[in-house]
């Protein structure tokens, strides 16, 4: 068994933990060390059952153990790729994990630092990039891409050849129209259906999904986090 530190104590921190366990429950992988979170009120408690060891600063403690970076937040959907661009690892340092419930079909390809929640589904040549969180009940069809840092939250549909690019934000049960595009940085409203290419940096929702504003950010980092060290599953 390998060590492992979740970075982030919130909500999705908290279901990587339980996936973790879950995956050692079959077949024992990782031994979590804990988690490290940044908010000082939380430091030297447990969460969930799991320690919360100390700031993100402390990762250079535990030089031997794999990293998740387990942050997220629709009003931020820029905040993973932030953290993962501070703590400048090298990109071998990250987990991917999967869920023992979750399937992966022939010819899909995971990147590391990646996560896919319970009852997620590829069904064959999906690709998802590096440090992508994919919540439960995901459905991600033939020849989708979802980009690095992406997030696609519980219950969301992409039909096939699906593109979802750099760091953009798919809230819970939205549905995404076979060949269509959401631009990075983009935000889809949660129950929304998505008819159309959506450009980047644009907030969408509603059925069908429309223009509500524009957004601002990069999601440029000073290292790239793409195609490399993408692993295949069958």
């Amino acid at each position: 068994m390998r060590d492992l530190v979740i970075v982030g104590a919130g909500g999705f921190a908290r279901e990587t933990a339980a996936a973790v366990q879950a995956l050692n429950d079959v077949q024992p992988t990782w031994r979590l060390l804990g988690f490290l979170d940044d908010s000082r009120a939380l430091h030297g408690t447990k969460v969930s059952g799991v320690p919360v060891l100390g700031s993100s600063t402390r990762l250079s403690d535990y030089p031997d153990a794999a990293v998740l970076v387990c942050v997220g937040n629709p009003r931020d959907p820029l905040v993973r790729a932030r953290v993962v661009d501070r703590l400048g690892l090298p990109a071998d340092r990250y987990a991917t994990l999967v869920h023992p419930a979750a399937h992966v079909g022939a010819g899909s390809l995971i990147g590391q630092g990646t996560v896919l929640l319970a009852g997620v589904t590829l069904t064959a040549d999906v690709t998802v990039d590096a440090h992508v969180a994919v919540m439960p009940q995901a459905v991600l069809t033939h020849d989708d891409r979802v980009e690095s840092f992406a997030t696609i939250a519980s219950g969301v549909r992409l039909g096939g050849g699906v593109t979802i690019r750099r760091c953009a934000y798919l809230g819970a049960g939205a549905l995404v129209r076979e060949a269509r595009t959401v631009g990075a940085r983009s935000l889809v409203g949660m129950g929304s259906v998505v008819l159309a290419d959506v450009p980047p940096g644009e907030v969408w929702a509603g059925n069908p999904a429309r223009f509500l504003r524009s957004e601002r950010g990069s999601c440029r980092l000073s290292a790239p986090h793409d195609r490399a060290n993408l692993e295949a599953e069958s």
